[in-house]
């Protein structure tokens, strides 16, 4: 009995850290200047023709005439959206980009649905988020001003929605690898 119950820790341990540092990996931004030189790190700030990137601990001021190419690990970042030239007031943008940065406790619905399977499921897929209720939306959010608008507002709920079942997934799916050892 002891065995299996530190069989479970180590498993749960173990894919929480696999996740954890796949999406750390999967958020770093690449840098590649005209002499081949390749640079990973963190776009900072796209302006006046230099990229501020952040590498190491260090921050450099590249001339953009000296850059071959960028890639953008983390396509919510604002350096990112500035680059495009993303419109800042895109409702529903700025309502996916809400919900996926500040909505919920992922770790605790990844726990409800180990140990609750598909009531926990349930339960989120009728739950109606909303901005103005999360603490941390509240407070972090700069779309303060579109907590009301009914297109930020739907785009908020699918996201918070979509990314809290998600979690509950994977959870009742550890439950169950867990019970077929």
């Amino acid at each position: 009995m002891i065995k299996s119950i530190k069989l479970i820790v180590l498993m749960v341990i173990t894919t929480f850290s696999v996740v954890a540092s796949e999406s750390s990996k999967q958020k770093m931004d690449v840098l590649t200047l005209q002499n081949d030189m390749v640079f990973q790190g963190k776009i900072v700030r796209i302006k006046n023709c230099t990229v501020l990137f952040k590498a190491e601990g260090r921050k450099y001021l590249v001339p953009a005439n000296d850059i071959f190419s960028l890639q953008f690990g983390d396509l919510n970042s604002r350096a990112y959206r500035d680059y495009v030239g993303l419109d800042e007031d895109n409702k529903c943008l700025n309502g996916r980009l809400d919900a996926e940065n500040f909505h919920g406790k992922k770790g605790g619905h990844f726990a409800l649905g180990f140990f609750f399977g598909p009531f926990a499921m349930i339960g989120t897929a009728i739950a109606n988020p909303m901005p103005h209720k999360g603490k941390n939306t509240f407070y972090m959010s700069k779309n303060k001003d579109q907590f009301n608008d009914p297109e930020y507002l739907s785009c908020y709920r699918t996201k918070a929605k979509s990314q809290l079942l998600l979690m509950e997934a994977a959870g009742w799916g550890t439950s169950i690898l867990l019970l077929l050892l």
